[in-house]
Formats: structure tokens, sequence, C-alpha cells
């Protein structure tokens, strides 16, 4: 059964990449929207679990409200997917002129400090058209990670993906690409790393709009064991042409204590700055899947539904990167 379902889902983004791109945009656009609305008026899962999520952002909003936000964070969503896949054919020029970054100059005075950059930012809004506006609209390469997914040649898509918009990508496998990561900053380079979730047994367990969660510890490690400056990044539509995003400043390696105790100081400070972002424009955070500890308790019926039919979201999103 899931070998069918492996082969349907990889078909399907296969449809994406080869179609989507293909149609005229307001078409294109349109198409997103129609899919955006179809689900959220279904309201299954993964819609329930990202009004979940919201009433976390939004603690005083009603249903009203969070209906409100989650329709329009599914909405988001698509963009982010109708976007993605029309990526490769856009010129360097659109995408230049697609992205507005605010202090980036401290990125860029980062880079040419020759000390190595590591940008962690949170699912909001398009990632990968960041990516494609360092690589192709700034000319800065830079290093990112992805998780293996199910089936292998969904994961053989979004490394071609994303090496088609000049990201070097490495497998998330063991301690490999650490290593790798590691050496690419020594050498004054650039990592992006993707870091609001990590339900690893190595996350380090941080408060995030109140509650704890888990995130990733690699930015921080990166960090410590580098040298390497590490900036939280946030990002938001406007409009439907633009999207802005936020360069904040770097998150310092504490003086005294272990290594751990670093880490762990290092991931909150990332986290508030994730929850400003998030904050403020909570409809663009793709989050549609459990993410706070009180939520990962053992359940049965529907929760156990929920967590089959988030899947196919749930490892698209991990495909953004982990640390």
């Amino acid at each position: 059964m899931s070998g069918a379902r492996d082969r349907i889902v990889d078909a399907l983004y296969g449809l994406g990449w080869s179609t989507v791109k293909k149609l005229p945009e307001p078409a294109a656009n349109a198409l997103g929207r129609t899919i955006a609305d179809t689900v959220w008026k279904r309201r299954g899962a993964n819609v329930l679990r990202l009004e979940s999520n919201l009433a976390r952002v939004e603690p005083d909003a009603g249903p009203e409200r969070l209906a409100e936000l989650s329709k329009a964070g599914m909405r988001s969503y698509m963009r982010y997917w109708m976007e993605s896949f029309r990526l490769p054919v856009w010129s360097a020029e659109r995408v230049r002129d697609s992205v507005e970054i605010k202090d980036i100059h401290l990125l860029n005075e980062g880079l040419e400090s020759g000390r190595g950059v590591v940008l962690a930012l949170p699912h909001l809004a398009n990632w990968d058209l960041a990516g494609a506006w360092l690589t192709r609209g700034m000319g800065v390469p830079f290093t990112t990670v992805v998780e293996r997914l199910k089936p292998e040649s969904l994961f053989d898509r979004f490394v071609e993906y994303r090496e088609s918009l000049g990201m070097e990508v490495l497998p998330h496998t063991g301690g490999s690409a650490f290593g790798t990561l590691a050496r690419r900053l020594r050498a004054g380079g650039l990592v992006c790393l993707v870091a609001d979730r990590d339900l690893s047994a190595s996350g380090v367990e941080v408060t995030f709009f109140g509650e704890r969660t888990r995130m990733p510890a690699g930015p921080a490690m990166l960090a410590q064991q580098t040298g390497a400056l590490l900036f939280p990044v946030t990002l938001n539509f406007d409009g439907p042409k633009l999207m802005r995003g936020r360069v904040y400043p770097a998150v310092e390696v504490p003086e005294t204590g272990k290594r751990a105790e670093k880490s762990s100081v290092m991931t909150q400070a990332l986290a508030d700055k994730f929850a400003v972002g998030i904050a403020e424009h909570p409809e663009d955070w793709h989050m549609l899947q459990r993410l706070w500890l009180a939520d990962l308790e053992p359940r049965t019926g529907d929760g156990a539904a929920e967590a089959g039919s988030a899947q196919g979201a749930g490892s698209a999103e991990r495909a953004g990167g982990t640390g």
C-alpha cells in the first residue's frame, strides 16, 4: 500500500514540475488558489492542524479569525508550490525583482569577513525563492540540507530541482552532512537551513509562543565549531508579486557554559526571532504538522488518521532543509 502511495505522490510532484511551469502565470496562480480553497473547505487534518498551530501564535483569536488565517495560510502554502514549480524557468531579473530583504548588509558584511555565515529560517513564505534570489539574483552560492524522502525518486526530484537553482544540496544522513557544512563554513562559505522544527532526539528544547518544542541543534553547533556567524532570517509575502524578508543581527555564542548549554541559549534566540516574524505574518507560516511537545503524546483514532494524511505535506516541508 505504501509503495503505491509513494508512486502516486512522486507522480503528482513530477506533474507539478513538468506541467505547472508551462502554464500562463495567471492560470497557475488561479490553479493554486482553487486547490488551496478546495482543501481548506474540506477541513481535513492538515487544515485543522494548521489552525491548531496558529492558535498558539494568536491565542486570543476566535474561530472566525482562525478560519480566516487558515484559509489565507493554505493560499500562501499553495503559492509557495506554484512559484516553486515555476522557479526553474524564471529569469535572473525576475528572481531579483521578486524579493526585497531588509538589512541584507549584515549577510554581505558577514561573508566579506571570511568567517562563514549560517542563515537559519522558519517555514515562512517561499524559502526556495529566497535561495534562488541568493544564487541567481545576487550570485552568492550556498549549501543546504534535504532530508531523505520516500520514494527515493521524490528525494531525487527535490535535489535536482534545488541544484537547478544553483544550490549545493546535501542529504541529511548521519553526521556526514554536518562535516561538509562545517568545511564550507571554514572556507568562508554560506549555509542556509530551515530550522523551526526538529522532533528528533537531538533537537534542542525551546519555548516557542509560550510552549515547549524542539528545534534543530545544527545551526548553533555549526556556529560554535567553525566560528561562523549565525543570522536568523524571516520571510513574508507582500502582494501577488513580491516577497520581503529580514536578516536579524547575529546570534552570539555565549562566552561561558558547556557546548549543549550554549546550543540551548543560541537556539532559543533563533526561536525568539522566528516568533517575531511568524507573529507579524502568521498566514505565511506553513506549519501543517504537529510542532509542540504537548501535541506529540501517543494518540489513536483521529490522531493516527492525522499522522497519515499529513505525510505527503509533511515530507514536502521536510525537504526544505534541516539543521
